[in-house]
């Protein structure tokens, strides 16, 4: 969860003059899907022909969309191989499933977020640069300019972990707002791809604040249906956690918030399950905010009550407070490009 980057990604790209295809899929456990996240938008849909692909980036300049059934075929046999087999964890064929998708797109340039930390498939560095590594080397010898950027997901990206939430986030980015983090993440990848696409003189820092980002946007998810006026959906149940003492955060863990939001109902645990649009967990509080006990750390958003008990077990322990100072650790933690 908290991966909500490509949502601000693809338009504010677009409105630098590059043409984006996004292919993305759905969230499975822990992990957010970005096509749920548009899914809460009224009316949006992700299942476009090719020809409507094409159209789109023409005449709006990127799009979002789930990948066809006829985009690297091998790759869902080769999927559910891994799966009964043990290895979904190899590096080599996470590169592989990955980039063949990316070549097959016929993409001219590609920019990878490969994230680090306990909220990412990820854990070390050391597996997160080889795989970074792999994947630059596959993009490259199938003639795509790929870059890779490690970036630190131990604590959550931004306040929301949803997918209604998350939306509502991005827009507030898209306007000119939202989060620092998100903010830094966002025009960093932005520069990369830009750099790759071979363009230059545009700040993408500019397109964010004189609203040309947005506007995209706007015609990106109006393009496939949705309406970008429609008021988000929000949830039923809310219930806020609160500080046991005084002092100044120092970590959120994004694991467990991710499966916090996942037991609310933002993810699935089998590919055919459902989604809740408006579930999902609420910072009220990022590391190095000072907080006085009693004072609201997150919220909980679901519309099953039920559910309440198992997400907040799965919070347990999971927010460190301290009387220390707290020195923020860098997002963007290296690039990689052989």
């Amino acid at each position: 969860m908290g991966d909500k980057v490509s949502l601000i990604l693809a338009p504010l790209v677009a409105a630098c003059g590059a043409a984006v295809p996004q292919l993305s899929g759905r969230g499975l456990g822990h992990t957010g899907g970005t096509l749920d996240k548009l899914e809460s938008i009224p009316g949006w849909r992700a299942s476009l022909t090719n020809r409507e692909i094409l159209d789109q980036l023409e005449s709006v300049g990127c799009v979002i969309c789930a990948a066809g059934a006829e985009l690297a075929p091998a790759d869902r046999k080769l999927y559910a191989l891994r799966d009964v087999t043990g290895t979904v964890e190899s590096i080599p064929l996470i590169a592989a499933s990955i980039m063949s998708k990316k070549i097959a797109e016929g993409t001219s340039g590609l920019v990878l977020d490969v994230k680090v930390g306990s909220g990412a498939f990820m854990k070390r560095e050391d597996q997160a640069r080889e795989l970074a590594a792999t994947m630059v080397r596959l993009g490259r010898d199938h003639g795509v300019r790929t870059v890779a950027v490690l970036t630190s997901m131990d604590v959550p990206l931004g306040f929301a972990a949803g997918n209604a939430l998350e939306v509502t986030e991005s827009i507030q980015v898209l306007e000119g707002g939202g989060p620092p983090d998100v903010v830094e993440i966002t025009l960093a990848l932005a520069t990369e791809m830009l750099s790759l696409a071979g363009i230059t003189g545009v700040d993408p820092a500019a397109r964010l604040a004189d609203g040309s980002a947005m506007r995209v946007y706007r015609e990106m998810i109006a393009a496939q249906g949705g309406d970008p006026d429609a008021s988000m959906p929000t949830a039923s149940i809310v219930q806020t956690v609160t500080a046991e003492r005084d002092g100044v955060v120092h970590g959120v863990d994004a694991l467990a918030v991710g499966v916090a939001a996942w037991r609310l109902g933002a993810g699935r645990a089998r590919k055919e399950d459902a989604v809740s649009a408006t579930a999902g967990v609420l910072l009220r509080a990022r590391p190095g905010d000072a907080v006085g006990r009693g004072e609201p750390l997150l919220e909980l958003h679901t519309e099953d009550g039920s559910s309440i008990p198992r997400a907040l077990a799965a919070l347990h322990g999971s927010i460190s407070i301290s009387d220390d100072a707290y020195a923020p650790p860098p997002l963007v933690i290296d690039r990689v490009t052989a």
